[in-house]
């Protein structure tokens, strides 16, 4: 995905609402479309509730009805988009005998403050995300801004979707009741109109990864308008070798995820050779099901018997908006053998689906879709010896897949603008009156930890009426094409490379990694189990000096940060402000004549909980006003859009690989991160489990760990020409960590 282009412009109006008398007014971004409003209200009924969502810069409100239609109407629910509002991705769910994709909201120091949408499809989710994040993004760019009319956030104008009893409960009731009859009946399942051609700033830009993988694929196929590979560099290594197909698919990457993840009979047997014939056997949770599948390989072997076979599904999203589907031969107790069948696996395999630029002159969208598939050695012969024979095989069938894909969108190019996948529509607010509530006074190069409040969330009529038919038919909704035009002011410093980040003008320290110990020893080599070393940083990419216009990424260097030492920890419960714990490295007399130490404390969830813990130390102090000084000084906000981790499996499995993945991720947004600034450390907690999607590839990771070799960078985004290039903070190697030989952590 490409970075969204933020421009700036005026409104034109001169509003005499502004202050100071500006002339030219900023407008106000605003997003807006139909959602499912999920709950439990007080007698613990579940509700679903078709609702009107309307962002407006970092202000949320929420209707029953379209507030274009109904002027006039108030809101109810509203609140403002915080830098403590967390967004979650829960995948899919059954709701009222219909599929949604649902959203939770929460508060990460208000565990009180939370709620549920949900949406027709998955594409209109990450397009929620994204404008959610474009919430906070505002908000960023509000806090820059100085003033008397600023006032500070409390925490009870935040955001809050979750149930809120009501004092005047019967009253309401009442009224309710005399207003039977007059709701909107022309309200359907209709889907939310936010788009494409807006993205959130700080995902990751580059298609490609940004670790060095050691796959090489050479292509030995090109059939059906699908060129199939071969991995050669791993083809004498192992019992198994990895093909892929890949083929260009003209419909959008939502729709195409949509498909594939169907079990619709009729439309599976439209492009599916292999596998159409599939019914749900258990749902996991919103990102995991297991699937039961049947098919008669007349055609594809010179038996005759019917075979049956039961697969676990496990999808998710990457911050670019690749989706990626993890395919597993499973079993199930509620699907034993069948009489009549031959029980088979099917081969592992992963989709990714990944969108493409729309081709110049031509409005229809593009993605590329990848099927990446493992076959056993011996049927190489087939491959290379006898490509007929091979064609009548079940691996050629499912690489096939993709072949199949391109003729049905072919053959339905309506498919290609699906209504149900939503299209982005923003709306600048120009009047005097809808801007004025929104402006705060001129620019200030400062952040603040409180921003401007909205009113006081007023009082909900009602949750608990105008319940719909979510099986109805999904509409579209026409919305007017908006721009951004509120750029965000950052700060300028000078900073960019590593030797700006410390202080030159005071000598550095000499750091004896010896004297720092944790409960993993480092490594003598390569070979060397359960251990760490720490990396170069030539095995990840970073952004170059010409990023901003050419988006090149080039090697990474010698990490500015040395890695002390590696704690591998087990609780109950998870753990935070580690680095104040007596014994900790941070607390060590070594550690307190360290100018500077950051501590990255991964919270693993699992039975137990693990917590992986990494010391980084600096050999002089932190330099003022550089980068890393306004991270380490910086606010939560700050700290949250900035901070990167790059992962790269070196060593293990490949669908490992594929589910962790080679692409930068800002921690801040995908997960909740917490920060202790204290003496001379900076302590981050990164909380995987509060992620659903992290929960369900660490799972994964866990399950391969003791054959695996990760390598992780870790570095602050750099988003201004002047911060790049990029440099990276620290690494660390995990050799093939043992699980059983994390330590208990005393508390």
């Amino acid at each position: 995905m490409e970075a969204m282009k933020i421009s700036t412009s005026n409104s034109g109006s001169s509003g005499s609402g502004s202050e100071g008398g500006s002339e030219d007014k900023e407008g106000v971004f605003e997003y807006f479309g139909w959602v499912y409003h999920l709950g439990v209200n007080s007698i613990g009924h579940e509700y679903c509730h078709l609702r009107f969502l309307f962002l407006r810069g970092k202000y949320a409100e929420m209707y029953k009805r379209d507030p274009h239609e109904y002027p006039g109407i108030k809101p109810i629910r509203k609140g403002v988009v915080g830098h403590t509002l967390m967004v979650e991705e829960l995948g899919r769910r059954k709701v009222a005998h219909g599929d949604l994709y649902a959203l939770r909201f929460y508060n990460r120091l208000d565990e009180t403050k939370k709620g549920e949408i949900a949406c027709a499809t998955a594409g209109e989710v990450r397009k929620w995300m994204e404008a959610f994040d474009q919430a906070k993004q505002q908000a960023e760019y509000e806090l820059s801004r100085g003033g008397t009319s600023r006032l500070k956030l409390t925490v009870e104008n935040e955001l809050n979707l979750g149930h809120q009893p009501r004092v005047k409960r019967y009253a309401h009731g009442l009224r309710k009741l005399i207003r039977i009859g007059q709701g909107p009946e022309s309200l359907i399942r209709q889907a939310s109109d936010l788009g494409s051609n807006i993205r959130s700033d700080g995902y990751l830009e580059a298609h490609g990864g940004d670790a060095i993988e050691a796959h090489k694929w050479k292509c030995v196929c090109a059939v059906n308008g699908i060129r199939i590979f071969e991995d050669v560099a791993h083809t004498k290594i192992g019992k198994t070798i990895l093909l892929k197909s890949v083929g260009i698919v003209e419909a959008s990457s939502d729709t195409v995820f949509e498909v594939v993840l169907s079990l619709d009979q009729r439309r599976r047997y439209e492009w599916d050779v292999l596998t159409g014939d599939l019914e749900l056997v258990d749902s996991l949770n919103g990102h995991y099901d297991v699937v039961y599948g049947t098919y008669d390989p007349k055609y594809l072997t010179r038996w005759n018997s019917k075979k049956d076979y039961v697969f676990s599904r496990q999808w998710f999203r990457d911050q670019d908006g690749t989706y990626v589907i993890l395919q597993f031969p499973s079993i199930h107790k509620k699907r034993p053998p069948r009489s009549g069948y031959r029980r088979t696996k099917i081969n592992p395999s992963s989709w990714e689906i990944r969108a493409l630029t729309t081709s110049p002159g031509s409005n229809v969208p593009r993605c590329i879709v990848t099927l990446m598939l493992e076959i056993h050695s011996r049927g190489r012969c087939n491959w290379k010896k006898h490509h007929s024979v091979f064609e009548k095989t079940i691996p050629y069938a499912s690489l096939s897949q993709v072949a199949g894909l391109r003729e049905y969108f072919v053959a339905n190019p309506a498919m290609a603008f699906d209504s149900q996948t939503t299209v982005m529509q923003s709306k600048v607010s120009s009047s005097s009156s809808a801007n004025s509530e929104f402006e705060d006074s001129k620019i200030s190069e400062e952040f603040f930890d409180a921003i401007a409040a909205d009113n006081s969330l007023e009082e909900e009529d009602s949750d608990d009426d105008d319940d719909l038919d979510i099986s109805k038919e999904v509409g579209a909704l026409r919305l007017k094409n908006i721009a951004w035009v509120a750029r965000m002011s950052v700060m300028r410093h000078s900073a960019g490379t590593a030797s700006d980040e410390l202080d030159a003008h005071i000598s550095p320290i000499k750091i004896d990694a010896s004297l720092f110990h944790g409960s993993v020893r480092q490594g003598k080599d390569e070979t060397d189990t359960n251990c760490w070393n720490s990396p170069s940083g030539q095995g990840f990419m970073i952004r170059g000096k010409t990023y901003l216009t050419d988006n090149s990424k080039v090697k990474g260097g010698d990490p500015l940060l040395k890695l002390l030492a590696v704690d591998w920890f087990k609780t109950d419960n998870s753990i935070d402000r580690v680095a104040l714990h007596p014994k900790c490295v941070v607390q060590s007399k070594e550690g307190k004549a360290l100018p500077f130490i950051l501590v990255i404390n991964l919270q693993v969830p699992a039975r137990p909980n693990y917590s992986l813990v990494l010391y980084y130390g600096a050999d002089r102090p932190v330099k003022k006003g550089s980068l890393l000084s306004r991270f380490v000084d910086g606010n939560d906000m700050f700290r949250d859009s900035r901070f990167k981790l790059i992962p790269s499996i070196v060593e293990g499995y490949w669908m490992v690989k594929r589910a962790v993945g080679t692409k930068a991720c800002l921690l801040g947004k995908a997960v909740t991160c917490r920060y202790l600034r204290q003496d001379n450390f900076l302590e981050i907690d990164v909380d995987i489990g509060s992620s659903s999607v992290a929960r369900s590839i660490i799972s994964l990771v866990l399950g391969y760990v003791t054959s695996i070799v990760v390598d992780l960078a870790i570095l602050i985004e750099a988003k201004e020409e002047d911060e790049l290039p990029e440099y990276i903070l620290g690494t660390v190697r995990l050799n093939r960590l043992k699980v059983d030989a994390a330590v208990p952590f005393e508390a």
